[in-house]
């Protein structure tokens, strides 16, 4: 068990090397863009980039998971390679083709997702299409050989090459969102073109034999389109229904809440990459049942306590974000969707330990009840709660979604493969960092020096409150200790 988790930590590692980074770099810089980009040009920005996102998720039809699902089955080289090959060549033409089309009808449609009529700024977000869908399957293959540091050089690259073309093209040539968007997706497609070049030998190649049939990758990897498309679907329609029912500005508020979320997007993504490969890759299915349990209590306890530091300094790190704007009135409002979309970003890491069970027992046709159950919550809540709460009751929308859709598809899937869930530690978590984080944000002051350094000691507090509680067994806290005397050891014979 020890030898998987050291593993997921490796890959974890490589995956969030250049995801710190973006992240990092974002927060240092969008006090400098806000101050030269209206809320609303920053909501023309986030309900393009959930636009690329879900169109990639339908055109690539399921042939990135079939990959992923797939590799592992079969160890000869030839064939693994026959199935990169199939995989890339097949995405590169249904990505081209949806591309061509969308870009035709660019002012009609630049409105209908916008309510702007933005067609420069929509045909970029096209092109983002094109380059994020081919792009995540060249990292795919980079993953599933466990090349970390591959794949950290090429995300890092990435990320510096959009930030500084995003600082020439915002703050140099005053190009304002358009500049952002030429900055992401010419950067991503740059990289895409280096990617393929550096995979040239599998890509190229034609080898030798014979691999899996399309209609086995089509009959695991189709019935996952639907499934995901409307997971992702709480994505697209929170902006969407903010931006037609309140106008852009406000979607450029809830813009800023994701923004802040983006702490928990980026543990959310590097696990959402880091697992797959590595539950797959676990033959015994009683050790894979134990190893799903105790990672997914890790993920909660790790998660659930960035949610709770975030919601405490929601006001400040709003104020922050917004420090030298002439717009910042305008993006205050931002704090009160924070905590929500936080935490449903952290329910959708639990999302993806439920499809990779559903996954290993071959059952995907199952993925699309559950995520469908979201939607339609999703829609309902929307509707009831975005009128009165704004912003944050489009986040409460989307906390809801997500926890009709874990519900769903546990109960759709825990005999097709039973998961020893920590059931007991996982409510023991909820309850004392729930408790603490909630009367922390309602008796501590919203304002001031002392406010922020309260709330910041509450958020240290809860790791302690958790050890005297008795959450952690005994085998762990003796393996802490020893990974605590190692890294002592390490820096004394540093210096």
């Amino acid at each position: 068990m020890a030898r998987y988790l050291k593993r997921l930590l490796n890959s974890l590692g490589a995956y969030q090397v250049a995801s710190a980074l973006q992240k990092v770099l974002a927060v240092l810089l969008l006090p400098v863009y806000t101050g030269r980009i209206a809320s609303g040009g920053y909501g023309i920005v986030e309900t393009l980039a959930t636009f690329v996102i879900f169109v990639s998720i339908v055109v690539r039809f399921g042939i990135i998971e079939s990959f992923l699902r797939y590799y592992f089955a079969d160890k000869d080289r030839a064939r693994q390679d026959l199935l990169v090959r199939r995989s890339v060549l097949f995405l590169l033409l249904t990505s081209t083709a949806a591309s061509i089309l969308l870009a035709i009808p660019a002012g009609p449609l630049s409105h209908l997702i916008t309510t702007e009529h933005v067609p420069g700024a929509y045909r970029w977000a096209i092109l983002g299409v094109w380059s994020f869908t081919n792009l995540e399957l060249a990292q795919a293959v980079l993953r599933v050989d466990e090349r970390l540091k591959a794949y950290a050089v090429c995300n890092t690259v990435n990320v510096l090459l959009t930030v500084a073309a995003s600082v020439v093209l915002v703050v140099g040539a005053g190009k304002g969102y358009i500049g952002l968007l030429i900055a992401n997706y010419g950067s991503s497609t740059i990289v895409l073109l280096g990617l393929w070049w550096h995979l040239r030998r599998r890509l190229f190649r034609r080898p030798e034999g014979h691999g899996d049939t399309w209609r086995k990758l089509f009959r695991f990897g189709l019935p996952t389109v639907p499934a995901e498309a409307s997971a992702y679907a709480l994505s697209v329609l929170d902006r969407q229904y903010i931006a037609h029912q309140h106008g852009i500005n406000a979607a450029g508020r809830y813009a800023i809440a994701l923004k802040v979320a983006g702490a928990i997007v980026f543990i959310v993504q590097a696990f959402q990459y880091a697992w797959p490969p590595l539950a797959y890759s676990v033959t015994d299915d009683a050790e894979a049942a134990r190893l799903y349990g105790l990672v997914t209590t890790y993920y909660v306890l790790i998660t659930g306590w960035v949610v709770a530091g975030l919601t405490l300094e929601d006001r400040y790190i709003v104020n922050y974000l917004t420090l030298h704007s002439k717009y910042a009135a305008s993006y205050h409002a931002a704090y009160r969707a924070i905590p929500w979309v936080c935490l449903g970003w952290a329910f959708y890491g639990l999302w993806v330990v439920l499809l990779v069970i559903a996954g290993r027992a071959q059952i995907t046709s199952r993925n699309f009840p559950a995520a469908f159950a979201g939607l339609v919550v999703n829609v309902v809540l929307l509707v009831v709660l975005v009128p009165r709460y704004g912003i944050a009751g489009a986040g409460v929308a989307l906390c809801g979604a997500y926890v009709a859709m874990l519900t769903v598809m546990h109960l759709l899937i825990r005999r097709a493969f039973p998961v020893d869930f920590e059931w007991r530690r996982l409510a023991h978590l909820v309850a004392v960092a729930g408790v603490i984080t909630v009367a922390g944000t309602l008796l501590l002051p919203t304002a001031g020096f002392w406010g922020l350094v309260l709330r910041a000691l509450v958020f240290v507090a809860i790791p302690p409150a958790l050890w005297a509680t008795g959450f952690l067994h005994t085998e762990e806290l003796q393996q802490g200790l020893a990974v605590g005397r190692k890294l002592q050891a390490r820096l004394r014979a540093g210096t």
